[in-house]
């Protein structure tokens, strides 16, 4: 993976692990919020107002929380307004790495080789990871966030009034609700794969595969009679459970040894998930090669690099999933 140390690049494929050889995953460092007025939001610093031009977002296609922040990016109409690239997603011993050659991969703000290069922009002695995504402020030459979660709680609501674009996926009456499933489903699921490959030890393996299936089959159970995770429209619980999904037969199923079931095994989840697919712009966001690319060429996984031709994946097949909607129940 590699790590930045007092401003230095440092090659280290290690994962953190817990005593049992279970897979930890480090803490997001920058944790500021962007508001409407640029009063301080949770956490971090004040001074983030939402303003059109000002924000530009790294993302890279492979990566599941940056697809988060991507999803929100569409969803709430911020093209134009927030700055998006990609950094490509094969990742090297110097992390995540943008192209100069290539239009669609390049940096065109600093013209950076390597993500890292923002971080250390940002705090020339940072000590870190240096993860997507990053959400860069161009007005004070910072990083605002790199807490997917915080960012699409930012991208929610902060730019209403610039975009026009009201749309929340947040509502206060289901935020209780959204709460408990995010909490459920980002421990046992959207970490759970992650806590199953890159675990060390046979009973840390076991321990994450298990809590993945056994939230893929509770999953199956509850979409078998509502439209979306809490009713009949799509909130953030489902924007965070879309890109875990979208990946697992490409990837998770195999580099990450999740293998008991396929996605396409689970009629109802299969089905939910080309119904979101299939909403204006998210089609856009998901990269079957990219999500292939990243983690096939991830060499402690899979020592040769080869990335496979299969498995044939189609989002666009049809899908019945608007009968369970209250209207259509009608």
């Amino acid at each position: 993976m590699g790590l930045v140390v007092d401003g230095k690049w440092q090659v280290d494929e290690a994962y953190a692990v817990d005593a049992k050889g279970g897979f930890v995953r480090p803490q997001s460092k920058f944790r500021n919020w962007i508001t409407r007025d640029g009063a301080p939001g949770p956490s971090g610093s004040g001074g983030f107002a939402a303003e059109a031009g000002r924000y530009h977002l790294y993302v890279a296609g492979v990566c599941p929380w940056a697809h988060r922040t991507r999803l929100y990016h569409v969803l709430k109409g911020l093209a134009g307004v927030v700055g998006l690239s990609l950094a490509s997603s094969r990742r090297t011993d110097h992390g995540w790495e943008f192209v100069p050659g290539d239009s669609a991969l390049r940096d065109p703000l600093f013209d950076a080789r390597c993500v890292y290069e923002l971080y250390v922009r940002a705090d020339p002695r940072y000590t870190g990871r240096a993860t997507v995504p990053v959400l860069w402020d161009k007005k004070l030459g910072t990083i605002v966030s790199n807490e997917s979660s915080e960012i699409i709680r930012m991208f929610n609501a902060a730019f209403d009034d610039v975009t026009g674009n009201r749309a929340d996926y947040y509502p206060p009456p289901l935020r209780a609700e959204i709460d408990a499933l995010n909490e459920r489903i980002y421990a046992k699921l959207n970490n759970g794969v992650y806590r199953a490959g890159n675990a060390k030890t046979q009973e840390a393996y076991e321990e994450g595969a298990r809590s993945v299936f056994e939230t893929l089959d509770w999953l199956e159970g509850r979409l078998a009679g509502r439209r979306y995770l809490c009713g009949d429209a799509p909130t953030e619980a489902d924007w965070r459970l879309f890109p875990t999904l979208v990946r697992f037969d490409a990837a998770y199923y195999f580099v990450m040894k999740c293998n008991l079931r396929r996605l396409a095994d689970y009629p109802n989840l299969h089905a939910y998930t080309r119904d979101l697919y299939g909403m204006r712009g998210i089609a856009e966001t998901v990269d079957i090669a990219a999500i292939k690319l990243g983690y096939w060429s991830n060499r402690e996984r899979n020592p040769t690099g080869i990335v496979p031709l299969g498995p044939a994946i189609d989002f666009t097949a049809p899908h019945d999933r608007a009968r369970l909607s209250a209207k259509a129940a009608e």
